[in-house]
């Protein structure tokens, strides 16, 4: 068998399908928050991987924002302290 032909058969076998595009758009447009992009509401696909993609950088935003706020509050903790023995109890 052609090199071509297999690579055709394993191009054809390998698509994802417009109804399989279709069920994953409609997953992620339900991981967004309701503010967002409505449920009731079907957005274009483009519009819900842009949303869903400024959701994640909102997301690692507010990540590097609370490890901020983490890493100030244990250099101002005593760290024999009960408050940080919690904070390190929720770290673990």
């Amino acid at each position: 068998m052609s090199s071509r032909r297999s690579r055709s058969r394993q191009n054809s076998s390998s698509r994802i399908t417009d109804e399989q595009i279709n069920d994953l758009v409609s997953k992620l447009q339900s991981l967004l928050p309701e503010a967002r992009v409505s449920s009731n509401e079907r957005g274009s696909a483009a519009r819900v991987l842009q949303e869903t993609c400024n959701y994640i950088r909102s997301l690692h935003q507010e990540v590097d924002d609370l490890s901020e706020r983490l890493s100030e509050l244990l250099a101002n903790t005593d760290s024999n302290s009960a408050q940080a023995a919690i904070i390190r109890s929720l770290l673990m």
